[in-house]
């Protein structure tokens, strides 16, 4: 089997799994928000150093604010948010990466799907 169409480990979303903050998650990305706007007068390394304060303690990488960031608007898919965060650098892989710590750290859950709704 090629590596390359090998899983990359954490969870495997469906096709069309929407996620939206937690309650935790809302905190989170506010406490984020705070930190940015604080940070950002003082410039490039006081901002790396509020996104580092940020994720040491939730243990997430700082990238991954900008992810829960994306999903403040509400109900968005992987897809979403990958598309939202091309222009950023963030491959699709990374956004998923990304969302996979989230929800395991309560920031983000994962909505029932269409189908289970009905049911």
């Amino acid at each position: 089997m090629l590596t390359s169409f090998k899983p990359s480990g954490g969870h495997r979303w469906p096709r069309g799994q929407r996620f939206a903050l937690t309650a935790a998650g809302l905190s989170a990305e506010e406490a984020l928000a705070a930190a940015v706007r604080e940070a950002r007068a003082q410039g490039r390394a006081a901002l790396e150093t509020a996104q580092l304060g940020w994720a040491g303690p939730l243990g997430l990488q700082p990238a991954d604010g900008v992810v829960l960031a994306q999903l403040r608007p509400g109900r968005q898919s992987l897809a979403d948010v990958a598309e939202a965060l091309a222009d950023c650098g963030l491959t699709r892989t990374d956004v998923k990466l990304a969302m996979d710590r989230l929800v395991d750290r309560a920031l983000v859950e994962p909505l029932p799907l269409p189908a289970q709704a009905a049911l």
